[in-house]
């Protein structure tokens, strides 16, 4: 009889009630309103379903994110090897190589300016930069968060582990990505407070036909300038422009499936679910995570309002050419953010197309958000 009692006492003891605190259940209930709104709203269900499902792991069961220098056996938790690859800037490089494979370059090739709406979306990053050295972080600290401002979450942790911040990756990727997810409700409000109504409705010339050369060209030329003045982009903006160049090659169209489709989603399942782990209650629920999520929050707003304040400017210098709303898109958010500029402008006038146009900047906004970092990188002398 003691035996199966015993035996019983034991089974209850290792279930996971008897090892989990209250942060543990408070994630837990965070990452289940995540997957509400991944599936139920669909706000971006490919990148957020794994992040929370990643979260609801970990905080379950904390040891599937076990080091090897901590396993008894020498052998880590399956999720703490996924978690290497991003340590080890493999995975935000393939994501970038995806994102160069299934996206269309033409609108920025056949409007140029558009790389100064980018640029402009860039502002949120230098002013979370200071937010956050205000804030009490050490410079490298405050540059690896600053990244969150250009909704990029490859490049925020591409260069948080550069800059040898791991501790902070996973608050930084986890509010990097979320926000990504959530363009369609943070960025509307903005663009409509900046905007008139009247500004909202223009309507756009359509843009002018790119040839295959220039294509070709395009991720050749913007890989040799790019890389040879911060060559510590190259991860980045080399693979987005490799996975363009077989995209618009038309050579190598089985490279260019696999890059956008098969290798893109597994990247997407092990990057999401790995960084969904790093939210363990005892690494998230601190004073530093909830600074990086409002620094995050504020840097992606300042972003936003300075793309669309900059598309005002350009409003009137073409006199009534250009719809301002397109400059929300210069956030690196592809393409959720061209969508959003794109729904908010058929608002105003059901019979405006904007999506295209807010192409451009969106593109734009990918490289300015990836020399951003490798700004950083060559100020504080990482290779």
């Amino acid at each position: 009889m003691s035996y199966i009692v015993d035996t019983m006492q034991n089974l209850i003891h290792q279930t996971a009630f008897f090892n989990l605190t209250v942060g543990n259940y408070i994630m837990i209930a965070v990452a289940c309103v995540f997957l509400y709104l991944a599936i139920a709203k669909e706000f971006e269900p490919l990148l957020l379903c794994p992040i929370a499902f990643g979260m609801l792991l970990v905080n379950i069961y904390p040891d599937i994110m076990l080091t090897v220098e901590h396993s008894t056996n020498g052998v880590g938790g399956l999720l703490h090897y996924f978690y290497l690859l991003d340590e080890w800037a493999i995975l935000p490089s393939l994501i970038f190589m995806g994102v160069g494979a299934m996206t269309d370059f033409g609108p920025l090739i056949a409007n140029p300016k558009s790389f100064l709406l980018g640029a402009a979306a860039q502002f949120g990053i230098f002013a979370a930069y200071f937010g956050a050295i205000a804030l009490g972080f050490n410079d490298k600290a405050a540059a690896a968060v600053s990244i969150i401002g250009g909704a990029d979450g490859p490049t925020s942790i591409f260069l948080a582990g550069k800059l040898g911040q791991t501790a902070l990756l996973g608050p930084i990727a986890v509010a990097a990505y979320s926000y990504m997810s959530l363009v369609p409700i943070i960025q509307p409000p903005i663009m409509k407070l900046l905007t008139t109504e009247k500004e909202r409705a223009i309507k756009m010339e359509q843009l002018r036909p790119v040839s295959k050369l220039e294509r070709i060209l395009f991720p050749i030329v913007v890989t040799i300038v790019v890389c040879l003045i911060l060559p510590t982009t190259a991860p980045l903006v080399g693979m987005l422009m490799l996975g363009n160049l077989f995209r618009e090659s038309g050579v190598v169209r089985q490279l260019q499936e696999t890059a956008s489709n098969a290798l893109m989603y597994i990247v997407v399942i092990i990057l999401g679910t790995s960084v969904g782990a790093t939210t363990s209650a005892a690494a998230f629920l601190n004073w530093d995570t909830i600074k990086i999520v409002i620094l995050g929050l504020i840097a992606f707003m300042f972003g936003t309002a300075a793309g669309v304040l900059f598309g005002k400017i350009m409003c009137i210098a073409t006199k009534g050419k250009v719809n301002p709303l397109i400059g929300s898109a210069g956030v690196s958010a592809v393409p959720m953010a061209a969508r959003v500029s794109q729904k908010v402008g058929a608002e105003a006038d059901p019979t405006n197309f904007l999506l295209m146009h807010a192409m451009g900047p969106n593109v734009a906004g990918v490289i300015g958000t990836a020399v951003a970092a490798g700004t950083f990188m060559a100020v504080f002398g990482v290779f």
